[in-house]
């Protein structure tokens, strides 16, 4: 480790620590640290700090950082407790640059969004649309098309919208339409009271920022239909897809409580969303592993493992659990439910209940259960804890992933607290008033007697039992395959030390001998989260049933052949 002094020293500044006013004057320098075989450049804080009024004075012995993550290692470095709203510290060659210029470049860039990875999109998808564009310049593959199973975009692979949806989009788009007597009379009637919900009767116009009020009205009413207990629709906000409603509310928990980072508990394997957002807000992500060998059950144990282990660097605010479970599927019973709730309220926890995919439960023994029910159900003191529900248009029978609709369902909260959720939220002005009409179609569907219940049932039955014989297909296949369980994929050594010698992970290097050899495209277990050692991949089952028995038919052409080179 080398170091170079005499770089700079600032006067007194004032700052707040942990509501104690203080003064503090840093005293910086450059060094240089080899780790893994890697060397990196920090800047090195000397900080006198007093107390102010009081006249004390002490010096920390230092405060070191890369990017925004302190660098913690007992041997030489003592951490300053000195926070302050501005950064005290950054790495040196972004400073030299700064001082330069100010124009935005890769070493000045917030260091939040270069941490942030989202797989579903990651390199295999951008070559993947690589791939395409050489297939249409006429370059020569051994596969004719890519087939993207690596994000659950239903519409993009085949499926097919559901009328009743479609209709409504159309006579809310272009109210002329109301008068053609080829949109059945419910269909007309739902249209009108959402245009009478909009400002100047257009779908054009903003709306309220929690969203259109007879929209949040009527989820209120699904929820309680679903449910059987009461639901506020004040308690009720629309977004643009699920992703923004988690978005919003875990932004409020954006706030270090003793000094440390909140924490938020999310499952392993998870949705990349979570971790994404957690890099982005700069909070600490507490995985806790679900158990595999058990149909990817969520263990109390591991909840209190991680929790454990979490609490000496973070302050645990957040458990996210999914259910059902992306990418796992698996759906928790009740009594797993009680316990993630009695264990959430001895921890002071809030729950964030991601239940996107509460209509696509396949297994016969399987049933859906509502964090919000059970939680109620409980009563005093767990119906108290704070909750959060989240449901989106994207998922389910509806797929309508670019009309971007959800709505999330924010309980026992303090009524300050949800005053400035709403004032957050408004920041952006309104969720598009498309997706918002898309989300009552979910919630306010034709019932038994209206002339569009028939064709909406079929279609509704018919797109979810081909989605259940599509998961069955390849459950059944993949467990077919040598080294392969429907979850987990083996690596043959030999693989796993050429994708050590690309720098890869093992599950990286599989992926994408397999996109560049078939043309599908998946996405590695890595982006997912999986304990070490393991490998896995997600794919989707929305490819249409002929295309999907084709590429389970390429995969296994492509799985015995790497096996051969690699055994």
């Amino acid at each position: 480790m080398q170091s170079s002094r005499g770089l700079g020293n600032h006067g007194y500044e004032r700052y707040e620590l942990c509501g104690v006013d203080i003064e503090a004057q840093q005293h910086y320098s450059s060094v240089r640290v080899a780790c893994n075989k890697q060397e990196y450049l920090y800047s090195v804080y000397s900080i006198h700090v007093r107390v102010v009024n009081s006249g004390h004075v002490h010096r920390s012995s230092g405060w070191v950082r890369k990017g925004t993550e302190a660098l913690y290692n007992k041997d030489w470095i003592t951490p300053s407790i000195v926070h302050s709203s501005r950064t005290m510290s950054s790495n040196l060659d972004s400073r030299s640059h700064v001082g330069r210029s100010k124009q935005l470049c890769i070493d000045n860039l917030n260091p939040n969004i270069k941490l942030m990875e989202y797989a579903v999109r990651g390199p295999l998808v951008i070559r993947a649309s690589e791939i395409e564009k050489e297939l249409e310049k006429g370059v020569k593959k051994p596969f004719k098309e890519v087939i993207k199973a690596n994000i659950g975009d239903c519409h993009a692979m085949g499926q097919v919208p559901i009328t009743f949806i479609r209709q409504i989009l159309a006579l809310v788009a272009y109210p002329e339409l109301l008068d053609d007597p080829r949109f059945p009379t419910d269909v007309k009637e739902r249209a009108k009271v959402l245009l009478a919900g909009c400002k100047g009767g257009s779908v054009g116009s903003y709306t309220d920022s929690p969203g259109i009020e007879v929209i949040r009205r009527h989820v209120a009413q699904y929820i309680e239909r679903r449910d059987g207990i009461p639901s506020n629709w004040e308690d009720i906000l629309l977004s643009a897809g699920a992703s923004e409603g988690i978005k919003n509310v875990l932004k409020l928990l954006i706030c270090d409580i003793g000094c440390k980072k909140p924490g938020v508990m999310v499952p392993i394997p998870q949705y990349p969303l979570y971790s994404a957002t957690l890099a982005e807000f700069n909070m600490h992500q507490i995985g806790y592993y679900l158990d595999e060998e058990k149909g990817w059950s969520l263990e109390i144990s591991e909840l209190k493992r991680a929790i454990k282990e979490a609490k000496e660097v973070s302050e645990p605010r957040v458990i996210v659990v999914i259910n059902p479970g992306n990418p796992t599927g698996q759906v928790l019973n009740r009594d797993n439910i009680v316990e993630i709730i009695k264990f959430a309220h001895e921890e002071d926890l809030f729950i964030f209940a991601d239940e996107v995919y509460q209509d696509n439960v396949y297994a016969k023994t399987s049933k859906f259960h509502s964090f919000k029910r059970v939680l109620t159900e409980m009563g005093p003191p767990y119906n108290k804890i704070q909750l959060a529900s989240f449901m989106s248009c994207s998922k389910g029978y509806m797929g309508e992933c670019g009309l971007r609709g959800g709505y999330s369902e924010v309980i026992n909260l303090d009524p300050k607290v949800k005053t400035m959720l709403l004032k957050s939220i408004s920041a952006s002005l309104c969720p598009t008033s498309l997706g918002q009409a898309v989300m009552d179609t979910v919630v306010n569907p034709p019932q038994p007697g209206e002339p569009s219940y028939e064709r909406y049932k079929a279609e509704k039955e018919g797109v979810l039992k081909s989605l259940a014989e599509r998961a069955k297909m390849v459950a059944d296949s993949f467990n077919s395959f040598e080294g392969f369980s429907c979850n987990t994929l083996k690596i043959p050594e030999k693989a796993i030390k050429k994708a050590e010698s690309l720098k890869q992970q093992p599950d990286v290097f599989y992926a994408f001998q397999l996109l560049e050899q078939t043309g599908i495209c998946v996405v590695p277990g890595s982006g997912f989260g999986q304990k070490p050692g393991t490998y896995h991949f997600r794919t989707t089952i929305l490819p249409q049933p002929e295309k999907l028995k084709t590429m389970l038919e390429n995969f296994r052409d492509f799985h015995k052949k790497f096996l051969e080179e690699y055994k």
